[in-house]
């Protein structure tokens, strides 16, 4: 692939940033520091910033030369996951507990090195804002963005981003009309019983066994409710219980996360789910909570 020259030039500089931020995660609404380097880096290229949308959101602004045009966002996310890194690289993160696990370092290195080509040639009709938005990782942070008064400062046309893709051949994007990625919803569920010892468990209602037959049971929405030829995960991902060997709890909680390409597959998921808790919960004299929270929609690429 050929790329543009100065952007090979600069590959080091631009490394350097990534790794940088790599070292330093930051988790959402916490990106003080990340939106710092990026307004800091923007500024020294003459691009006037503006800060504190989404409350640590940063965006800069580059006017073209060529005349009047309309005006396009580039958007690039800044926050990291709350996990534990275990890499020993030199540029591993600092900070216990949080990691940029899923590329976002890369993205704001990406979008800063498009920033700076864009801010030396000016030759476009025209406006580009430079979007680096906090609070992507389950924290709605665009709609944050948005409720401050991002596209009322900034009323872009249109908004372009991406999202790096390990596996993808160099080189290459992956782009296709209709539904490119699945939606993104969290469940969680808590099943109230009666604790009783553990040698006598026919003296309390046990949570821990109605959890059991629940995440087995969620499943058959997926393989019996499902069209087969509907994409969807339903994933249980945490379940809490218990503080002795010898105790059945009164509670137990189950959280998770459901994705789909389309409404109506995760209308039926969640009416099966909400069918499915209810009736287990009762099948073991327990009683249930079942909360679906729907967090981000679809994305779907017009053809």
């Amino acid at each position: 692939m050929k790329l543009v020259e100065p952007l090979v030039s600069w590959q080091p500089e631009i490394a350097a940033i990534r790794r940088d931020i790599h070292a330093h995660p930051e988790l959402a609404y916490e990106e003080f520091r990340t939106a710092d380097v990026v307004a800091a880096q923007l500024e020294s290229w003459g691009i006037p910033v503006h800060r504190g949308l989404g409350v640590t959101g940063v965006v800069g602004t580059i006017e073209g030369t060529a005349g009047p045009g309309g005006a396009i966002g580039l958007r690039a996310d800044m926050d990291a996951l709350p996990m534990q890194e275990t890499n020993a690289f030199e540029h591993a993160s600092k900070h216990p507990g949080k990691m940029h696990a899923c590329g976002h370092d890369g993205h704001v290195a990406m979008l800063l090195a498009a920033a700076r080509y864009l801010s030396q040639h000016r030759d476009f009709p025209g406006t580009v804002y430079l979007i680096f938005q906090p609070a992507e990782e389950g924290f709605s942070g665009a709609k944050r963005m948005i409720d401050d008064g991002l596209f009322d400062l900034f009323p872009a046309d249109a908004v372009f981003g991406m999202h790096n893709w390990p596996g993808l051949p160099e080189g290459s994007f992956g782009i296709t009309p209709g539904p490119i990625m699945g939606g993104s919803n969290n469940f969680e569920i808590v099943l109230n019983g009666k604790g009783a010892h553990a040698a006598m468990p026919n003296l309390g209602h046990d949570p821990i066994m109605a959890a059991v037959h629940l995440v087995q049971s969620l499943q058959t929405t997926i393989t019996r409710n499902l069209d087969p030829l509907e994409p969807a995960v339903l994933s249980v991902t945490q379940i809490h219980s218990g503080t002795a060997d010898n105790v059945i709890p009164d509670s137990a909680e189950i959280r998770g996360t459901v994705r789909t390409l389309s409404e109506e597959a995760l209308d039926l998921i969640e009416g099966r789910m909400t069918d499915i808790v209810e009736h287990t919960a009762r099948a073991f004299n327990c009683t249930s909570k079942f909360v679906f929270a729907r967090k981000y929609p679809p994305t779907v690429l017009a053809g």
